[in-house]
This record gives structure tokens, sequence and C-alpha cells, in this order.
């Protein structure tokens, strides 16, 4: 079974809303073991989501539509599902009801545009959405199957969980999406592919290169009529890109970098602090998004200002002066003034020129310090891109030299090139 997603919504085109519809049909998709080979966006004009419609029609067994569903004017997805299957809209009086219920139990008076939203293509079906007042609609043409979706987030989550994967996965053959994803870090999408060029393959299994923050993801996907086939088929060419990539692979599936340093910590029954200047808080920001970072994260000082490291990191005003701001010394005088002050056995500090105006050092250079019961160390690095990327890239780069730190994988003098860290 081949399903085809098509998102409604001009704003989704001017990038004034971000598509995380797709990802989320995708992922639900995967995991019920459903070929997804399209997905397209297409703006609020009744002639050009026809046209999407028809075309997906020809080359997928199910299309899914998000968007479009609304009370307003330019809320059409209802008109052209009609004209691209050549059914007329009928009103449904039981759907109406519902509305005008649920308006009342909120005490408020429903707009007559609403009753929109009880109009379907003849032959559909109205499906309810426990989250907002616009339902789903189930077309099926027999040799196709036509759903059509709120784009409200919470809205089309709700009602994919209820009825649009366990009707697909019901009506689907059954088969099995593996995929399992290698988390890499330290050499570019270019050089990676480089590697693995003999093993690549975009048959079954396949593999396909992910960049994300300096980190990145080698997803190998297998199709099977069982978990423990497709399993079998991945095994090989996994154990083949491990081999070939050695220690540049960190994680597997969902075992971020942060999780990873987590549970090290908490492994060792250590703490973990940050003092960051030139990331401005980015990386206890990220530390702490991980659920659980209250048993281990002591805490952060952001030292913007060069007081700061010296008033309350105990950096000496003299180091500043003879090496410089951004330089190994005061980093590694940041990351042991952060254990001190915040009583933590790891801390990880950061200091930079990360633009736009360089600051002591030309913009991109960027000084990330490690200090451990063991001992404290600093890396230089110098990163590509604008002031964010850098930051973001920083902050990647000095999660994973606290977990090289950690295991006591100490590094020395530069990064190999073509590394990033």
């Amino acid at each position: 079974m081949i399903v085809e997603v098509i998102a409604v919504g001009t704003e989704l085109l001017y990038g004034h809303t971000v598509n995380t519809n797709a990802a989320a049909i995708g992922s639900r998709l995967a995991d019920g073991g459903l070929e997804h080979q399209h997905s397209s966006v297409v703006g609020d004009h009744t002639g050009r989501m026809v046209a999407a419609i028809r075309l997906a029609m020809s080359r997928a067994d199910v299309v899914i539509i998000t968007g479009g569903l609304g009370p307003t004017q330019d809320d059409i997805t209802r008109e052209a599902l009609a004209e691209a299957t050549g059914r007329p809209l009928v009103f449904s009086e039981d759907y109406a009801d519902r509305l005008r219920r649920w308006w009342a139990s909120r005490g408020r008076e429903m707009p007559d545009s609403n009753l929109r939203q009880a109009e379907h293509p003849k032959g559909s079906d109205l499906l309810e959405n426990p989250k907002g007042t616009a339902p789903a609609i189930r077309l099926d043409l027999g040799d196709r199957l036509i759903y059509a979706v709120p784009g409200v987030p919470p809205e089309l989550e709700a009602l994919l969980d209820l009825h649009l994967i366990p009707d697909l996965t019901e009506r689907a053959d059954k088969r099995v999406v593996l995929n399992r994803i290698l988390r890499t870090y330290g050499e570019s999408e270019s050089r990676l592919g480089e590697a693995l060029a003999d093993i690549y393959s975009d048959g079954n299994p396949s593999m396909a290169f992910l960049a994300t923050a300096a980190e990145i993801k080698i997803r190998l996907t297998a199709k099977a009529d069982s978990t423990d086939k497709a399993e079998k088929l991945v095994a090989p060419m996994e154990a083949a890109v491990r081999e070939r990539l050695g220690d540049l692979v960190f994680g597997t599936d969902d075992e971020t970098i942060e999780q990873i340093v987590m549970d090290l910590a908490l492994a060792k029954g250590w703490t973990i602090g940050t003092a960051e200047s030139a990331t401005g808080g980015m990386l206890a920001s990220r530390i702490t998004a991980t659920p659980g970072a209250s048993a281990f994260f002591a805490g952060s000082v952001v030292a913007y200002d060069e007081r700061v490291k010296v008033e309350v990191l105990g950096v000496p005003g003299s180091m500043i002066v003879e090496h410089g701001v951004v330089s190994e010394p005061v980093a590694m005088a940041m990351a042991d003034g952060a254990a001190s002050v915040l009583g933590c056995d790891v801390a990880i500090s950061v200091t930079g020129s990360a633009g736009p105006d360089p600051q002591d050092k030309p913009v991109g250079t960027m000084v990330i310090a490690v200090h451990t019961p063991e001992r404290t160390m600093a890396r230089t690095v110098s990163l590509p891109g604008d002031r964010e990327r850098v930051r973001a890239y920083t902050t990647t780069g000095a999660l994973h030299l606290a977990r090289r730190a950690m295991l006591g994988e100490w590094w020395q003098g530069s990064p190999p090139s073509g590394r990033w860290l």
C-alpha cells in the first residue's frame, strides 16, 4: 500500500508556518509499515489543489490531505476534493447539530460559517475530531482511499492515532519498515559519503545521510514481512558501516549526545555544570532539555562579560591580558572556576568569537574546555558559517568533548584535518 501526503496552505509555501505535520505523518506511516513515497505542499488555490490530488491519485493507493478544513473562505479542501473526484458536496445535518452543541457547551454562539464544516463529498464519511470542530473526511473509492484532515498539529496527530493509522494498518498488507539510525560525529557528510561509497545502496536495505548541527545520521532502512527478517537485512550493512567508521559512530536510534552524557554522569555519580560566554546558555539549555537532567545538572554561569569571568569564575585578570579572552588558558580557568562555584564534578566551558564582529580572535574561533575529577583540557576550533551556526556547532562539539573526557578519552592538539573536533 503506497501512501502520498499533500499539505495544503499558502502559509507553508511562504514559510510563515513550518510543516511539522509532514514529520508526524511520516513517522507514523513508517511505524505502521506503510510505504510513503511522495509528499508535497500546495497553496490555497482550487485549480492547483485539484491537480495535486489527481496526480497523487494516479500513483498512490492512499492520499492524505492536511489543512484547508476550517470555516473561512480560504479553507477550500472540501471543494477541491469534491471536484477532483467528481462528487458533489452534501450537507450533514447530524454533524451540524454536533457543531451547535459543541459551541453551546462553551456558552458561545456559533458563527454560521462553521456550518461549512458539515459539508463533505457525497459518499464520504466524517470522522470525529476529539480536539476540534473540523471532522476528518474519509472517501473510499474502491481502488483509492482519500483522507482529508485538519492541519492544526494537535488535531492532526489525534486523528492519525484515532482513525487513520489503525484504519490503514488494518487494510494494508502486513509489512515492516525498519529504520536503524547510526549517529556519527567528527566528519563531514561528504567525507562519510566517500568512506561508505562501496556500501551505499538505495535498494533494500537502503542507506541515507541526514546532516544536523555537525552530527551526521546514517539511516539504514529495510522492508520485510517481519521484524526479524528486516533486522537480518539491516545487520550486515550496519556491521560494515560500524567497522568502516569506528568511533565516529557514537549512538544508535534515539541515543542523543545529551542522553549519552546524562547516562555517563548518572553511571559515575557525577554532576555537571557549564560556564558559557559565546554560547550564552545554549549548552545548559541542551542538557536540561533532557528529561531527568535535575538528577545530575548542577547549574550554569553565563559569563558574557569579562568582569563575570574574573569575579564569579575566578579567571585571573592577568591571564586575560596575557592570552586574550578567547584562549585555551581562559577556557580552562572558566571550567575550573565553574566546577568550584557550582560544586560539580564535570564542568564544560565555552568562550569564543561567534560573530558577526570578531572578538579577540577571527570569527568562528571557538574554545571549549572540560574539567573532570581527572584533569582539565581545552581545544580550539575554527568553525564555518554565521553566528547561529557557529554557536550551534560549538554547543554540539562541547557535548561530544565532554563525553570523551568523561570516558577518559582525552584529546591532544588540534582536530585532525577535516574533523570538526
